[in-house]
């Protein structure tokens, strides 16, 4: 194609779709040469004999853009230099800011905004709108030194260290950076404080949040209300269609692929400034890249899987060299940082004989048995492996022992009746639904709110006193039992138990399910019916934590192949063998059937504009015309994959489809043992089509054909074709079999419960149960007990008396001693008067580390302007001071901070900066 054709047929469309019409002289000016003296009331632009393809104009009549067009058989970027050219002398010469550099071949389109960063390949123009905002920008941006964050929003340390890292960064032209930092440690709040600097900076306006569920959707836009207040975001209330306009948006992944899918999507490639992706784990890099690549914006990926266990594709999507995040906080430092920024916990281990052994003849309890006999039912048929629970057969008893452990265990209110706020993690909703009914028939004073089962598409689970929000912020209910729902994202402070009632196999997820208990409490807003909260408490019913201790990475799940595109491969693979095989009817047949498969590809997809050079070449009838190797290995490797795409399809028809185009490629294969397996598949899925179904029962005498070997075996492709055009779409009326599961309500028995072991008896309880009563017990000693009734006065204590009360605890029947207390607050430096003070409400537990680590933290908080290596400096000062307990000044100087800089602290900071830290060192060792 010519390139005056390219234009015409390809790039005026371009523009046009962007809004710009290149018949409009007062927007677009093409074909003119640039003129040696540039005025901005004269049009075009002329200079010399050098000429710009396309200028896109201001509202003042100045060039916001330069276009460079080539012809489709030249790469696009030979007019890089050329384009560079036009907009350094338009700028030169008006003595203003370089316009916004475009370079394309109708089908490859490069922008390059030269004076902030490298050019990228875009997948559409910018608007006018778009290009006003980006000129603004890039004219007024303001140095990130000279600006502050705001502390009231991002104070932690790390959390400002994490913003400068990615300003910093962004100082060097880059714009794609990799934030992981755990759960709990405030990933959002540091995003909304990077906003924040990024705005006030003017390197951004427009931003995009993008979270994976409704949940987490809610949860973000009110943060982002909280401490952006003057920011207009979507949503807002209740909206439910995007809108033009704001300057924050929080989107589902779902919803804006949707969007950015339509012929009539609003939103440009170049609409938003920054973009921020919540939960970057392994299936955003594999279902939803299209967006990253059709957005031409700053780019951050958070997540909270530890770097040792993000997958490499997450890495190579935010260009994290080596597979070196942008910024890294763990969960390991956000306990162990005094004071701590999460919660650790303690793990119960429960199992019990059937989860173990199964339920089988051998292994049911004898006082079963003849319940079930009695029953009717045939005790030999019942064979299953603990595996099978929830999946092949349900038992209540086992359902019932867990919830009773739960309730006999868990951490509860300070009454000691109801459970803390607890999440249960179920293997299925019909799993949930029946805990649910064991709670509330074990617990019928509750009146049915003790425990609700919370999954999406229950009516009155989102929004203002819906389930979730009650969950929050009311006394009850107590328990959320989830399946996927709350497994991550979702922020409830409060919960101090998790139930793993299911077993886990992904290493990320397990550590997201985690999360839901490691927030802190913050103790100035705690609600009435809240307990304190130390640590929480995992109870794990599944030997979760074994099998990743086994196996740290938990199951290596194989990429699967997308159904659309497995089964373009098989018929492109029938297509092969008929052609190797010279059967004619059966080739043409397959070519028909692959170029509707093509036709049906979603233009509007990211993914399918992005080989429009190679699909226009397939689509054409010459290309079918001799199918050498080289064409065939286009359709496999570039063609195929593209079918991921297809997401509203019928799913249960195609999987018959592939099945059916299977079997037929077997057979022209002449692979009888594997054609017989997969008939023998097909036979049996037909077989639970149900007849009782009109629209089925027209197909009566097919199916029956199918189901009695007859059809299948003497079927050629087309009869196939038959087969697939007639059953495929009533695969949606396949039932289950009667027996697919099994309902069981055995007793059961716990075999595995671990404790902690106290007293003269060794007499055994869980940790957390043990400090339940030792804390009531001593609450309760007050009464009658001199010395402690002087400690919570605040009166001074001799240490006869201190030695008195010591005996007293330690001769109660829980055997309590200063080392067991701290053993179980972990706090090896507390006195007993310490934590007798605490117990008793007087005042925390603050330990050296905490006054250290407190001050070290407010010097930071006052310094908001420190950069990234300024504010690690301060956080190793930290760790030796509360290491060592003093430092000189010749230490700073020396490892560990040379590590940071080869001149220590003097090649961080200048002397004012050190006279302030020195200060800070002499107050705290004073």
């Amino acid at each position: 194609m010519l390139e005056k054709q390219t234009r015409k047929e390809l790039i005026d469309k371009a523009l046009l779709k962007a809004g710009w019409d290149v018949n409009d002289k007062t927007k677009v000016a093409k074909e003119y040469y640039i003129k040696d003296n540039i005025s901005l009331n004269e049009s075009p632009y002329t200079y010399d004999k050098n000429f710009a393809d396309y200028i896109l104009l201001g509202n003042d009549n100045y060039p916001l853009a330069i276009v460079e067009a080539k012809k489709t058989m030249i790469n696009a970027q030979a007019g890089k230099q050329q384009a560079f050219d036009y907009a350094k002398l338009i700028s030169e010469k008006s003595n203003r800011e370089m316009p916004v550099i475009f370079y394309t071949n109708g089908y490859d389109l490069y922008c390059w905004e030269s004076e902030i960063q490298a050019p990228k390949k875009v997948l559409g123009f910018p608007t006018h709108d778009d290009l006003e905002r980006r000129q603004f920008l890039i004219k007024n941006k303001i140095n990130f030194t000279q600006v502050e964050i705001n502390s009231d929003i991002s104070g932690r340390p790390y959390q400002m260290q994490a913003i400068r890292a990615v300003t910093e960064e962004i100082e060097k032209a880059k714009s794609k950076f990799l934030l992981v930092m755990a759960t709990g440690t405030g990933k959002t709040r540091t995003c909304i404080g990077l906003i924040d600097v990024l705005m006030r900076a003017n390197r951004v306006q427009r931003v995009l949040f993008l979270v994976d569920r409704i949940a987490l959707q809610e949860q973000a836009v009110e943060a982002i209300q909280d401490y952006l207040p003057h920011t207009t975001i979507w949503p807002h209330k209740n909206e439910k269609d995007l809108v033009y306009g704001r300057r924050v948006y929080v989107v589902t992944y779902p919803t804006l692929l949707n969007e950015i899918q339509k012929e009539t999507c609003r939103f440009s490639p170049h609409y938003f400034d920054l973009i921020i992706a919540d939960e970057s784990h392994r299936s955003i890099y594999n279902t939803y890249k299209q967006i990253f690549q059709y957005f031409n914006a700053i780019q951050l990926g958070l997540t909270a899987t530890p770097t040792d266990r993000i997958n490499h594709d997450t890495f190579e999507l935010f260009n994290c060299d080596k597979g070196i995040p942008t910024f890294a906080y763990s969960y390991k430092q956000a306990v162990e940082n005094v004071p701590p920024y999460l919660c650790d916990f303690e793990v119960l281990k429960f199992r019990s004989l059937y989860q173990k052994d199964g339920i089988s003849h051998s292994t049911i309890l004898e006082t079963q048995k003849d319940k079930l006999i009695a029953e009717g039912t045939d005790i030999d048929s019942i064979s299953y492996e603990g595996s099978d629970l929830e999946k092949k057969v349900s038992n209540r008893g086992t359902n019932e022992l867990i919830v009773s452990s739960f309730m006999e265990d868990s951490i509860k209110d300070p009454e000691g009746v109801l459970p803390g706020k607890t999440i249960m993690f179920c293997m299925s909703k019909a799993h949930a639904y029946r805990m649910e009914d064991i709670f509330n028939t074990f617990y019928p004073e509750y009146k049915g709110k003790i425990a609700e089962v919370l999954v999406s598409e229950k009516k009155g689970v989102y929004g203002k006193g819906g389930l979730l929000d009650k969950f929050k912020n009311s006394n009850l209910p107590r328990i959320a039992i989830s399946v996927d729902m709350l497994d991550t994202g979702v922020d409830v402070r409060e919960v101090v138990n998790l139930v793993f009632a299911k077993p886990v196999f992904s290493y990320t997820k397990f550590w997201q399910m985690i999360g839901r208990g490691t927030r802190i409490l913050d103790l100035d807003k705690m609600k009435n019916w809240c307990i304190s909260k130390e640590k929480f408490l995992i109870i794990d019913c599944w030997d979760n934590f074994d099998y990743f201790k086994i196996k740290a990475k938990g199951r290596d799940l194989k990429a699967q192949t997308p159904l659309p595109v497995k089964l373009f491969r098989l018929r492109l693979k029938v297509l092969q063998a008929a052609i190797t095989t010279s059967q004619k009817e059966i080739v043409d047949k397959q070519k028909n059937k692959l170029k509707e498969l093509i036709s049906i590809l979603p233009e509007q997809s990211i993914v399918v504009k992005d080989i429009k050079r190679k699909l226009d070449i397939v689509k054409a009838e010459e290309f079918w015309d001799n199918l050498t190797i080289d064409k065939i290995n286009v359709l496999e490797n570039s063609i195929a994959p593209v079918f991921r795409v297809l997401s509203s399809c019928d799913f249960k028809a195609m999987r018959f489809e592939n099945d059916i185009i299977e079997y037929s490629l077997m057979r022209i294969t002449s692979e009888d043992s594997e054609a017989e397996f997969v008939k023998q598949k097909i036979i049996s899925n037909v077989k639970k089509l149900p007849l009782s179904i009109n629209t089925v029962a027209v197909q009566e005498k097919l199916i029956n054909e199918i189901i009695n070997h007859k059809r299948l075996d003497k079927a050629n492709d087309s009869e196939l074709e038959h087969i697939i055009t007639s059953l495929a779409p009533l695969m949606r009326f396949r039932s289950k079999q009667e027996n697919d599961f099994v309902e069981l309500d055995i007793a059961d028995r716990v075999i595995t419960h671990e404790y902690i072991e106290f007293g003269a008896e060794n007499e055994q309880l869980s940790v957390e149960k043990y400090k339940q009563l030792m804390e009531l017990k001593i609450r309760n000693m007050i009464k009658s007990n001199n010395v402690l009734q002087k400690i919570r006065d605040n009166k001074e204590i001799s240490d006869d008396e201190l030695s008195e009360l010591a005996k007293n605890l330690h001769n109660t029947d829980l055997d309590i001693t200063q080392d067991k207390l701290q053993k179980i607050y972990q706090n090896r430096k507390a006195t007993l008067i310490q934590f007798m003070k605490h117990i008793l409400g007087c005042e925390p537990l603050l330990t050296t580390e905490t006054i250290i680590s407190n001050a070290i933290d407010r010097f930071i908080a006052k310094h908001l302007n420190y950069s990234s290596k300024q504010i690690e400096f301060m956080m190793v000062l930290k760790k030796v001071l509360i290491d060592n307990n003093r430092i000189t000044r010749k230490d700073l100087t020396l490892a560990p901070f040379t590590q940071l800089n080869q001149k220590g602290i003097l090649g961080l900071f200048d002397k004012i900066q050190r006279e302030e830290i020195i200060a800070l060192i002499e107050k705290i060792s004073a």
